[in-house]
């Protein structure tokens, strides 16, 4: 009852901030509890991931697939200062994704952390959730940070 509890909170909270996301996805678990398919949570929960990945990654690609990015556009990622930032964007982009995954492997309760300050992030600051990943990377980035800070300090 506690989760519905939670749930129904994330709801109206997706609602007051205008979280299609957050709304949607707190119902659709919601249902699932309601309907009694709780033994399908844990496959959402192994497998979700992957697959908003997955349509993440189609979403991004479906450029390449209707032919709107040209030969000339993938060498300019190549040659151009803007694509090379780019290029340099991605490749710590998925760095700090996989100390993310790390980190969240070390320290699973993180992820409650993660997900209130995501939360926060989509009410307050108008954010785009796009997974936990790159949440707990910044987290590991952070943590690494003042740990070295207060390392000085002592």
């Amino acid at each position: 009852m506690n989760g519905d509890i939670v749930l129904l909170a994330l709801i109206v909270i997706g609602l007051i901030g205008r979280s299609h996301i957050i709304t949607t996805a707190a119902c659709i678990l919601l249902i699932v509890k309601l309907i009694h398919l709780d033994r399908f949570l844990p496959s959402i929960e192994r497998r979700g991931l992957e697959l908003g990945l997955l349509f993440l990654t189609m979403g991004v690609l479906v450029p390449f697939a209707s032919e709107r990015i040209s030969y000339k556009d993938i060498l300019a990622a190549f040659s151009t200062w803007p694509g090379i930032v780019a290029l340099l964007g991605g490749a710590i982009a998925t760095y700090m994704n996989g100390k993310g995954l790390d980190l969240l492997k070390v320290d699973p309760q993180m992820i409650v952390g993660l997900v209130i300050g995501s939360i926060f992030g989509i009410i307050f600051l108008r954010g785009i959730p796009v997974g936990p990943l790159m949440a707990a990377g910044i987290t590991a980035m952070l943590l690494k940070i003042v740990q070295l800070i207060m390392n000085r300090i002592t």
